[in-house]
């Protein structure tokens, strides 16, 4: 097989509040995929929810475990939800994007903000002194490096985004609709 054909999957990313759980669910539903939530992968792995790895390893030695589970996801058909630091792992983003189109999910900064709870307990990894418009602003040209396709959700509406995406895809894999 060569090209197109061996993406099988949808790899969302995107910053941590965009919606790629929400949005993946109702995808894989849509396109009658599996539905792969990578941060939960990694809670499963490893028995501890994802802000005990990161007091446990610190923040680079989560985005280790994140990178080992990411890059080695053997998956066919399914919409996988990655967590917003999966970026900054070269290999992870590599086998993603030989797996599967990797779909950015774009939010502007400020509904980010306002969809962010208690960062800790989400687990999103901040450096010491890091803010969260740092990380944003950090992040976001990795998305767009990595991006084969960008969908721009701020406005939109849960079915809005997943319909978009779903028609985009419709042309590059074949799922009944």
């Amino acid at each position: 097989m060569s090209g197109v054909n061996e993406k099988s999957n949808v790899v969302l990313i995107g910053m941590p509040g965009a919606g790629k759980s929400t949005v993946g669910v109702v995808l894989a539903k849509r396109m009658g995929y599996r539905f792969v939530d990578s941060d939960l992968v990694i809670q499963e792995k490893y028995g501890k929810l994802l802000h005990e790895l990161i007091e446990k390893h610190g923040v680079e030695g989560f985005w280790k475990i994140e990178n080992d589970v990411n890059a080695s996801l053997s998956v066919t058909n399914s919409v996988i939800a990655t967590g917003g630091s999966v970026v900054y792992e070269k290999e992870a983003m590599t086998q993603l994007s030989k797996r599967g189109l990797v779909v950015y999910l774009k939010l502007p900064y400020e509904e980010v903000e306002e969809r962010l709870g208690d960062l800790n307990a989400r687990g999103v990894t901040l450096l010491p002194g890091q803010t969260l418009r740092d990380l944003y602003e950090e992040r976001t040209p990795l998305y767009e490096k990595y991006a084969e396709m960008t969908i721009e959700c701020s406005g939109k509406s849960l079915r809005d985004i997943v319909w978009e995406i779903s028609d985009k895809c419709a042309g590059i894999f074949s799922f009944s609709e």
